[in-house]
């Protein structure tokens, strides 16, 4: 650091209160703190304790265990996931653009915000109740592609597309969806040029005494090309399932028959950036061995959760 009079190199001089370290002017005993680093907004929380709660945040964790744990405050732990995810955001709709592709599949996971859509009223938020998140992952370098929040309707689904159009390169891929109505008018006026199929599932009856959160079971599968010539070995939505099951695993907030789902549709929006981020760029892949980003070719290392904020 240089004196801002003199423009002499200052020489150290302890550290402020604040652990900050400070410096003095050799020349004229003028003494300055170096300057704080703000990786998030205005935030002025060192950043190794911001990093700290969003790395308990992507592991699973609540936040009132992220409070237990750091220390930190509720609305400061609020605050920085939000604003990280503002910057996930970004990152993500900078760099996932044109990027060749071979087999995608689609899938759609199920949230809530306040309360679930059952015991919603006419008076409440429109934001409150079911929180579908779209999610399209290419198969075979596990790379998130896109994805969209809403309700399970028509209008997110254009949308969810339009995000997967401009993600990829060109139309000749194969994509794979399950039997929701709306991608049969979605996908074909959007993404012409692509081998289409759905892949339905057929559930069986619950037996009598099963518990009422037991899984269906799967009494067989039916597989419907929609457009074009879908090669029937590649119809497949097993990957994107599994990314389901990963998302459940890692986001407190959709763990289900727990307190610890979203009160405000922006907070779920940002958890679900930051986990899709942190899945991209941070996360080795078991089966890979390294990122889904790096497999891409996106990057060339494993990020950090610092560097993917900077």
């Amino acid at each position: 650091m240089r004196c801002e009079d003199c423009a002499v190199t200052c020489q150290r001089f302890g550290k402020h209160r604040n652990g900050l370290s400070r410096f003095r002017c050799p020349a004229c005993k003028r003494t300055f703190t170096e300057p704080r680093q703000r990786v998030l907004g205005n935030m002025t929380t060192p950043q190794a304790s911001l990093v700290m709660a969003l790395q308990l945040l992507i592991e699973g964790n609540s936040i009132k265990s992220t409070m237990r744990i750091t220390g930190m405050d509720q609305n400061t732990i609020m605050k920085a996931l939000v604003l990280a995810g503002e910057k996930c955001e970004k990152v993500m709709g900078r760099l996932l653009v044109n990027i060749p592709v071979k087999d995608v599949e689609c899938d759609e996971i199920w949230g809530f915000v306040g309360k679930k859509e059952k015991n919603c009223t006419p008076d409440d938020d429109p934001n409150f109740g079911d929180a579908y998140c779209f999610v399209a992952v290419e198969r075979n370098t596990k790379l998130v592609l896109n994805f969209s929040l809403g309700k399970r309707n028509q209008q997110t689904t254009d949308a969810f597309i339009q995000g997967v159009r401009h993600a990829t390169a060109g139309a000749n891929f194969q994509i794979t969806t399950d039997g929701f109505q709306p991608y049969k008018q979605a996908i074909p006026r959007m993404l012409g040029g692509c081998d289409f199929a759905q892949l339905i599932k057929v559930y069986r009856s619950a037996s009598e005494g099963e518990g009422r959160y037991s899984p269906a079971e799967v009494k067989s599968t039916e597989v419907v090309p929609v457009r074009g010539t879908p090669d029937p070995k590649r119809i497949c939505t097993s990957i994107v399932e599994r990314q389901n099951l990963t998302i459940r695993m890692q986001m407190r907030r959709l763990t289900r028959l727990t307190n610890g789902f979203s009160r405000k549709w922006d907070n779920l929006w940002a958890a679900y950036c930051l986990h899709f981020a942190y899945y991209n760029f941070c996360r080795i892949h078991k089966t890979l061995r390294v990122t889904p980003a790096m497999e891409t070719g996106l990057t060339d290392h494993v990020w950090g959760i610092a560097e993917l904020l900077s």
